[in-house]
């Protein structure tokens, strides 16, 4: 019984999430770190930190992917199983009816004024977001110029209109961080024996 009941809590907390949030993923993970780990005790800042990171890294939606991971977390794969069904079904359900009735629905003008407000609001979380995940982040010289130099990269990127896919600057990230992190480590423990 105690299993089933961490199953529907995991349900109803991502449905939750998922009921409340507009603007896809990123403005889901203010939300999913204040649940499950202010409200809920379920995880660690340092460990929804990793579980973020590795959610970006890997295919799919970071919201999804998120749920997940904590689901298997909290509770192995029938938690992945309930947390992930909790963050989709909202979704799913929202946009069958708005497929049903998309043409008469966005013709309605308060519907749009409402799409151009929320749209204002999904910035705000996006930015919550980055400036909790930033003073996460590790604050070491190699950490804080990768960050500046991908930042500035991203804003020249935009600016000029290039094509360039995002995944190619956390890839670059991965490659870099374990050639600073892993090789160097490894040789500066090998010069102090």
């Amino acid at each position: 019984m105690n299993k089933l009941k961490k199953y529907w809590t995991l349900f109803t907390t991502f449905l939750k999430i998922s009921m409340f949030t507009f603007g896809g993923g990123y403005a889901m993970i203010p939300l999913i770190q204040t649940e499950v780990v202010e409200k809920k005790g379920w995880l660690r800042s340092d460990e929804i930190f990793s579980i973020i990171v590795i959610s970006e890294s890997t295919p799919g939606p970071i919201s999804v992917n998120c749920a997940t991971y904590v689901g298997t977390k909290v509770a192995g794969f029938w938690g992945a199983f309930f947390a992930t069904l909790g963050l989709i079904t909202p979704p799913f359900v929202i946009i069958s009816i708005i497929a049903y009735f998309y043409n008469d629905f966005m013709a309605f003008a308060p519907i749009q004024a409402m799409f151009k407000g929320i749209q204002a609001g999904v910035v705000i979380l996006i930015f919550h977001a980055a400036v909790k995940l930033s003073l996460k982040m590790d604050k070491g010289y190699f950490a804080l110029i990768l960050f500046a130099v991908t930042v500035i990269l991203q804003i020249l990127i935009n600016i000029y209109a290039i094509q360039f896919s995002s995944v190619y600057f956390i890839l670059t990230g991965l490659l870099l961080g374990l050639l600073y992190y892993g090789l160097l480590a490894n040789l500066r423990g090998g010069k102090s024996k």
